[in-house]
Formats: C-alpha cells, structure tokens, sequence
C-alpha cells in the first residue's frame, strides 16, 4: 500500500485480491473481518461508510493484521472473538476456534436430555467453553461442568463464563478424572481431539495454528474416543448418554467402538450442515 488515501471500500479490494492470490478460503470475509476489527465497527459500518479514508494509524494496523493472515494465523485469533450459537467467545491460541460443525453436536446433547427440569452435564475438553455455554445459555436449569487438560485453556473457558454471566464450573484435568466422584450426569459429551497424527502436517495452515494436544487424535485419531467409550458407563445416570464429534469418515468405526463394548445400545449418528456424519451419541443401556 503507498502512501495513497486509501478508503474503506479500496482497502477491502486490495486486501480481497492478495489474499485470494495467496489461496485464503474466506479473501472478502476475512479482509472485512480484521478491517471492522481495526475500526471498532461491524461490518455493515463497512458497507455504509465505504467511501471513508482510513487514518495512518488505522492503516498500519490493519497491516499488521494482513501479514499476520498472510502468516497463517485465523481470523478469530486475530480479533480474538468467536461467535458461536449467538454467543460471542472469546479465544486466542490457546483453545480452538469454535466451528458450526459443532452446532450439531449442542443439538444432539440438546434431544438427548429431559424436555425440562433439572439434569447434569459435562463437557470434557472444553477449550473456549463453546459447547457447555452454549448449552447452559439455552437451558439454563441445567448444571454444566466444563472440564480441560490444559490449564490455559480451562483459563479461558472460564473467562468466557464469567464475560457471558453463565454458571458454568471449569475444572482442570485429563479427561473423566476430575469428575470422578461427581457423577451421575445425564449426557456427556467431548469435542475430542480425532485428527489422525499422519494427516496433521496436511492442514491448512491455520488449523496448524490451533494446539496441537486439541487435534492430535493418535495414529487412527480414536484414542481419546475409545477412553471415552470404555470409562463413561461408570459416571452416567441410567440411560444416559454419551456425545461425541468426530471426525469425517470416523463415524462407522466410533459406532463400532460402542457396539463391542457391550454396555451401549445402538449408537446413533447424526450429519452436520454440510452432510458430513459428525456426531455419534449412545445411552447406556
């Protein structure tokens, strides 16, 4: 960029054009995503202010934040928000970027507990808390437990419950183990780390920005999976159930993982918006 005025609308043109040129998925979103960010706007400011030139000050910044697009980095990190079923979450680097994929997953959790009263969920590998804010936001009776191995990202997770004013509990630690001795709990469910280890280095790049303990599912990307299956039945109440993500093309594995397990009715299989079979979900027999 020269030393040109630059306005809103050209800005966004020359930021569209050199991230399509770099094979960015999202150029438009994405350029007007930071520029909005820059100006402490939304994206209809945008639309409606396009002839508006842009300050030094906002120029340099917004940059800063093309470079580090350029650099890999997502989106979300850099304006270090996230929305999520209406929510705005807050996340960096520390935790995973909430994706619509995952919608599903809530909505699964959602049918499988009682219309109404009272009943108790916990979300094992919580990262930014999508899943169980997200939950206690629209039943708000419920009683979530959120639960991480890292404390970092448990850190922010909390921060999110805290932001959004949701009586979520955030507790650290490596999966069922620190809940333990609190069950029974109606639905279980996990986003679980399920990229298989061989095909990480084959992500886009801003995925590989994201931590790495949040995506490596092992050799076949089943390890966490597979605990989740073996120790659940011990912490849910009867007939509950057990929720989990995964990944494209695990699902018919996940539901035989339930069925030689012996203590699981038939697993269910649910598809997310783009028709990929994304949820398994299994009660306890």
């Amino acid at each position: 960029m020269t030393q040109q005025v630059w306005t809103i609308l050209g800005v966004l043109q020359w930021t569209e054009k050199r991230f399509s040129e770099r094979g960015i998925g999202s150029p438009r979103l994405d350029a007007q995503l930071l520029l909005a960010e820059v100006l402490g706007k939304d994206r209809v400011y945008l639309y409606t202010h396009f002839d508006q030139p842009l300050e030094a000050e906002e120029l340099t910044k917004y940059r800063g934040l093309i470079q580090r697009r350029l650099g890999g980095e997502p989106v979300a990190y850099l304006v270090g928000k996230k929305e999520f079923r209406s929510l705005e979450l807050a996340v960096d680097a520390r935790v995973l970027v909430p994706r619509p994929d995952t919608e599903a997953t809530v909505e699964v959790v959602l049918a499988a507990l009682p219309a109404e009263g009272t009943a108790r969920v916990v979300d094992i590998g919580t990262g930014s808390g999508a899943i169980a804010l997200a939950l206690k936001k629209e039943r708000p009776e419920l009683e979530v437990v959120a639960v991480d191995r890292s404390p970092e990202a448990a850190a922010v997770a909390r921060g999110n419950a805290e932001r959004l004013g949701l009586a979520v509990e955030v507790v650290e630690g490596d999966l069922l183990a620190p809940v333990a001795e609190r069950g029974p709990f109606a639905v279980i469910v996990s986003n679980p780390p399920y990229i298989p280890s061989a095909e990480i280095a084959g992500l886009a790049p801003e995925v590989r920005k994201e931590p790495m303990a949040a995506l490596d599912g092992g050799a076949d990307g089943l390890v966490v999976i597979r605990r989740l299956v073996k120790d659940a039945p011990a912490l849910l109440s009867e007939h509950g159930a057990l929720v989990m993500e995964v990944g494209a093309g695990q699902a018919p594995a996940v539901v035989a993982l339930f069925a030689a397990d012996g203590r699981w009715e038939a697993a269910m299989v649910t598809k997310d918006l783009a028709g990929i079979e994304r949820v398994v979900a299994a009660r306890k027999k």
